[in-house]
């Protein structure tokens, strides 16, 4: 589901070249879930972006859920991210004027394929569901604990049904018990048959993965 070929990230500092990605290789199949971890600034996140289309500026191969990422239009991309990729970032991206419901129901709102409203609510319901949040529902998310808001995130980024979950220091911002509750929902999509690629600086995220891959100096091992 995701195939990473020689891939380099070149940035700009100033007058003076950064070279985040050199050549990097990666594979993730359904039904992994890989963990990449490495120091803060090493460019894990860099790498999640290209993965998950939302960085297009990249050099090499990138390959995700059967379609080559360089060259494709930005609807494409987009297109792509809403169909195949469900996408955890570490700061939740909840919208604050919106429900935990309503938040999970963008990505069904977005795809615009005349889905009815009331049907996107209650797969919703079933989404939150899953992550143990059905009573939860109707409350945004100012008044959700730091472990409720990113269990809204994983809902949302599986409600689409997507073939790939990528996320980026997940477990960051929550403490022991609430990280070990997203750590089992990334463990249970692998299990389901989803490509999951972790970027983490944390053991507890590694240790729950089917393969642990180490960035350092822009390469993988």
């Amino acid at each position: 589901m995701i195939r990473l070929r020689n891939v380099t990230k070149r940035f700009t500092d100033g007058d003076l070249p950064l070279e985040v990605l050199r050549g990097v290789d990666l594979d993730v199949a359904p039904g992994e879930m890989v963990a990449v971890v490495g120091p803060s600034g090493s460019g894990k996140s860099t790498l999640l972006y290209v993965a998950g289309a939302l960085d297009r500026d990249f050099g090499g191969e990138a390959v995700v859920a059967g379609i080559a990422l360089a060259g494709l239009s930005p609807g494409a991309r987009a297109e792509l991210r809403n169909r195949a990729v469900g996408f955890v970032f570490q700061s939740f991206n909840l919208l604050q004027g919106l429900s935990a419901l309503e938040n999970v129901m963008i990505p069904g709102l977005l795809r615009g394929d005349g889905t009815p409203v009331a049907e996107l609510r209650a797969r919703a319901g079933e989404a939150l569901a899953r992550v143990g949040l059905g009573s939860r529902a109707g409350a945004p998310p100012a008044r959700l604990s730091g472990g409720e808001r990113q269990r809204v995130a994983v809902a949302r980024a599986l409600f689409a049904g997507p073939a790939v979950l990528l996320a980026d220091e997940p477990t960051g911002n929550l403490d022991a018990v609430s990280g070990e509750g997203v750590i089992r929902l990334f463990r249970e999509a692998a299990d389901a048959g989803l490509s999951v690629l972790v970027v983490t600086h944390e053991e507890r995220v590694s240790r729950a993965a089917t393969r642990v891959l180490h960035l350092a100096d822009g390469r993988l091992a």
